[in-house]
């Protein structure tokens, strides 16, 4: 197909092949969650709040109609699907567009389609069986679920970098990562974002490249959305799971009590300020739903494009999307 005569490449970024192989797969998660009882719901784009994680940045959007109230497009279905939870619904799941800004690259584009699901009465160990389960369906066994390791957290970083997560100096995490100037200035003495550089720079790089890794019980200051460790409280019930370096995945055993979520969120503003990273407003809706009863249950989200990639042996996000918000090879 050749580039139109204006110079303008109107084409869609991924192949019809490609897309076929999208479409086959999301019939094929549908029938997944399906085969275990799970409902499919649809959630808002839009909210008045959004999330409060400094790491994570909200696209704002201003209505003509309602010009008084800023929206924010959500980057996650996670706070309105809670609160279905909560209204006593059942076992769920939704696939969904979702943005952020701030994320652009080979495996980031702003807007991109997520999985989440929430499973009620699970442990954390089921939950990262089934969605290891669900990643080896998705990948038509090529990272077969039989083939998986489970790795702590500290056991990780141990094998990886000789270091303990909770007591190695900042220091050491500066000399070990080899960061330049500029970015050893940045991270500063923020020890959990010395460590997210570490697991980026040191850790994941060394994963299996032909199974999946199971990254589980992080520190309790990267809890996010999770509840700490009942046995540990060093540690929080979250996982993450790995093909190669390649992050698909993110759990928790999700946290029910809502002042700890709200003194979190509040942590996470105070964050935000040290940064010079614009305050969000909380949502009030989500953390009223939490005193009403959130039952016990673990939740996941998983990157469509990313499970994609990998079956279609692609390399970046763009090439799996019809159109690629933003072509990775034209950014600045």
């Amino acid at each position: 197909m050749s580039v139109p005569f204006s110079g303008v490449d109107w084409r869609p970024a991924c192949s019809l092949q490609t897309a076929k192989l999208r479409a086959d797969m999301l019939a094929s998660a549908r029938a997944f969650f399906s085969d275990h009882d799970i409902l499919e719901v649809d959630t808002p784009s839009l909210s008045e709040a959004a999330i409060s994680d400094p790491n994570i940045e909200t696209i704002a959007v201003q209505l003509s109609a309602d010009a008084k109230r800023q929206y924010f497009l959500q980057t996650s279905p996670e706070f309105a699907m809670k609160r279905l939870l909560c209204a006593g619904w059942p076992d769920i799941y939704q696939i969904c567009k979702v943005y952020r800004d701030g994320e652009l690259g080979r495996r980031h584009q702003p807007e991109f389609t997520m999985i989440e699901w929430y499973r009620r009465g699970h442990s954390l160990q089921s939950m990262m069986e089934h969605t290891a389960e669900f990643i080896a369906t998705m990948l038509c066994d090529a990272y077969p679920a039989k083939r998986i390791e489970y790795l702590s957290y500290a056991e990780a970083f141990e094998r990886y970098t000789g270091l303990d997560p909770l007591t190695a100096s900042i220091g050491e995490m500066r000399e070990l990562s080899g960061a330049d100037p500029g970015l050893a200035k940045s991270l500063a003495d923020d020890r959990d974002a010395w460590l997210d550089y570490l697991l980026e720079s040191r850790v994941a790089r060394d994963f299996s490249k032909t199974g999946l890794t199971i990254l589980h019980h992080y520190p309790a200051t990267q809890a996010a959305l999770a509840r700490l460790c009942e046995s540990d409280r060093r540690y929080a019930d979250r996982f993450e799971i790995f093909a190669g370096e390649l992050e698909l995945a993110n759990g928790y055993y999700e946290l029910a009590n809502a002042g700890e979520q709200r003194r979190r969120m509040e942590e996470d503003q105070i964050k935000r300020s040290r940064v010079n990273a614009a305050q969000r407003p909380l949502d009030e809706k989500f953390l009223a739903a939490l005193e009403a009863g959130l039952p016990s249950c673990c939740g996941v989200a998983v990157g469509f494009d990313r499970l994609i990639m990998l079956q279609a042996e692609h390399s970046r996000v763009q090439d799996v999307q019809s159109f690629a918000v933003v072509d990775t090879d034209d950014a600045g």
